[in-house]
């Protein structure tokens, strides 16, 4: 088997802390944590790397995050969040990606709106993307890609089911603007919820994070097991 790339992408960043846990955990420095640790575990694996989209507390707009994975001629994106909602007795881990078609409900599409929000408070203007982020038609290979993340995204919601109750048990779509990568299949995890008591203190533990990478990995080693990655002959045609 080639050398498979896996992006990792720890949310927000620098400026944009993300949600806030009631004992003040930023959802920027949990995901950067789950993402080093991620990577590490990638790498430790034969025939595989793992790069970061970032791997400090600065600010990358979101289709920033999406350029560096493909001109890394990444396999797989994977975009590592914390949840959060008003009420803290909200719990649980969630696995989105990309929709066609709408949102599968409300409150996937509250997140993916609240996500997209990031580069409002980085300064970015939304207008100022690159012209395949800003296409809104989805072309053949976006709908393969989209299949592909769903198998993804099923593989990795399973094993995080293992080690935290899930806050839906199915994967989810919005229109998240990190996941628009029309030819490499992404997801958007959602460790926890950092609103929530128990679960901001389980997102600081240093052996629980461990735990969520080893899940997120185990996913995609269970996705490669019946999707292989494309050869370098094909990853030339592209």
């Amino acid at each position: 088997m080639r050398l498979v790339t896996i992006a990792i992408d720890a949310g927000h960043g620098g400026e944009d802390p993300g949600a806030r846990g009631a004992e003040g955990t930023h959802e920027k420095d949990v995901t950067l944590a789950v993402a080093r640790r991620l990577k590490a575990l990638v790498d430790a694996e034969p025939n595989m790397r793992g790069v970061l989209t970032r791997d400090g507390d600065y600010f990358i707009p979101l289709h920033d995050r999406v350029v560096k994975a493909r001109k890394l001629h990444a396999d797989l994106f994977v975009s590592i969040h914390a949840d959060a909602f008003v009420t803290p007795d909200a719990r649980g881990s969630s696995v989105f990606a990309l929709s066609e078609h709408g949102a599968t409900s409300a409150m996937a599409r509250l997140l993916a709106k609240r996500e997209n929000e990031s580069d409002l408070i980085g300064g970015v203007r939304l207008d100022n993307k690159d012209p395949y982020l800003a296409k809104t038609l989805l072309d053949l290979s976006q709908t393969a890609t989209i299949s592909d993340s769903l198998k993804l995204a099923k593989a990795v919601l399973g094993r995080l089911g293992e080690i935290n109750a899930l806050h839906k048990g199915a994967v989810e779509q919005a229109g998240f603007a990190v996941l628009k990568s029309p030819d490499i299949p992404s997801i958007l995890v959602e460790t926890a919820f950092i609103s929530n008591p128990d679960e901001e203190k389980r997102l600081n533990d240093e052996e629980y994070q461990n735990k969520l990478a080893v899940a997120i990995l185990t996913g995609v080693k269970r996705y490669f097991a019946t999707n292989p990655p494309l050869s370098k002959s094909r990853l030339a045609l592209q």
